[in-house]
């Protein structure tokens, strides 16, 4: 019997050209920036040759010019989403994840998003597999979330990617969608459009700051019989751990948002 050699498997935690990393100073200060031949990262301690980054591991510390020091690694997208440029305000990590699984998120969904904002909810739900056709009235945000998606995703996300300056009041003109997400000051107007462009069954998921955004827009989305109506929300609170020092934070994420969904009958 031939007992085949394994293969050496790629390094996937080596830094190359190309690549965004996220340098954390001593301070746990964050820093993104995508590596690129003859650029250095500058700050008021001096500067770091990108090329410096490229071969090393995620987790390596380099050290500038004037001595400090700066841990190298890829962001996450919770990184990403928190420091990216953006000219709306976004979704944060703690209400995408919950949405993700609300909404049901997976490979191949359709999902009519509106409001696209910066990006940050396209994001979410293109790495889980999406295609989504976005509607945005603003062209600075449409234009600042497909460049976000695609710094942070590549260029393969923007092939999923389908953004449309539309003003969802008026009207969708997809049809037969698995998934329509809003973020709007006015979710109720979009009711009896997402009733005619989703599939029967497919699930409508607002997200909204107001609690009297939520009321009316559960309101309409009884008028038109949606089944299993929900209003969640989520709160966020982390802990002090130090030895035996271990106690709830003093301060927590708490109110951003609620995530009201619902599906759409037969």
């Amino acid at each position: 019997m031939t007992i085949d050699a394994p293969h050496e498997l790629p390094d996937r935690s080596r830094l190359d050209f190309g690549d965004m990393v996220m340098l954390l100073d001593t301070k746990s200060r964050r820093y993104l920036i995508t590596l690129e031949a003859g650029k250095e990262f500058h700050s008021h301690a001096g500067f770091v040759a990108h090329a410096d980054l490229v071969g090393v591991s995620e987790g390596s510390t380099v050290v500038s010019t004037r001595g400090a020091s700066y841990t190298a690694l890829r962001p996450t997208l919770a990184d990403f989403v928190t420091t990216m440029p953006r000219g709306a305000q976004v979704i944060y990590p703690k209400d995408l994840g919950p949405l993700l699984m609300i909404a049901d998120i997976g490979p191949g969904v359709r999902v009519l998003e509106s409001g696209v904002g910066s990006g940050a909810l396209s994001m979410a739900m293109l790495r889980a597999g999406a295609e989504i056709v976005g509607y945005e009235l603003r062209e600075d945000f449409a234009n600042r979330a497909q460049i976000n998606v695609e710094r942070f995703l590549g260029t393969a996300a923007i092939d999923r990617y389908r953004v449309e300056l539309r003003d969802c009041y008026e009207g969708i003109d997809e049809s037969q969608m698995d998934r329509v997400v809003l973020d709007l000051p006015e979710p109720w107007h979009v009711v009896s459009h997402a009733f005619d462009a989703l599939r029967p069954g497919g699930i409508i998921v607002s997200y909204s700051p107001s609690i009297t955004q939520v009321t009316r827009f559960r309101d309409e989305l009884a008028k038109l019989g949606f089944l299993l109506p929900e209003t969640v929300e989520v709160l966020n609170r982390g802990w002090h751990i130090e030895g035996a020092a271990v106690r709830p934070d003093h301060r927590m994420v708490a109110h951003t948002g609620f995530l009201t969904s619902a599906r759409r009958p037969g």
